[in-house]
């Protein structure tokens, strides 16, 4: 059964911080400033596994413009064969892309159905999930 967490919440020191980020790796706000600060994310990584959290980019390398939903989806399926290969693994999934790129719950919640069940979501979410 899937898990979901209230959003805006953190996760326990166990989870990984799976965020929405860009190709510059500056995590100046947002989950990706949550990420900085609290779950070792890297200044300069914007895609992939860095301490404790993982970053999916939603904006570009100008960090102002949002990526194309199509190449979001490709760091997402990214993320689902990473997360099914470290099933080991518990993953805290924000709303990626569902702030400061401008997506909707709906177009992004759907591209996460294939996840394994070592992740978790927003309760938002559910709807898009179940």
């Amino acid at each position: 059964m899937r898990k979901y967490h209230k959003d805006g919440t953190l996760p326990d020191n166990a989870e990984v911080w799976v965020f929405g980020s860009n190709l510059a790796g500056i995590h100046g706000a947002g989950a990706a400033k949550v990420a900085l600060d609290r779950c070792g994310a890297v200044f300069g990584i914007g895609a992939g596994p860095s301490g404790m959290s993982y970053a999916i980019p939603t904006k570009d390398q100008t960090v102002q413009r949002s990526l194309p939903l199509e190449t979001v989806e490709l760091y997402i399926y990214q993320f689902i064969e990473y997360a099914s290969f470290a099933c080991y693994v518990d993953f805290f999934v924000t709303r990626i892309g569902c702030g400061f790129a401008g997506f909707h719950d709906d177009q992004i919640a759907p591209l996460f159905k294939e996840t394994p069940l070592n992740c978790s979501f927003a309760e938002d979410w559910k709807k898009h999930l179940d």
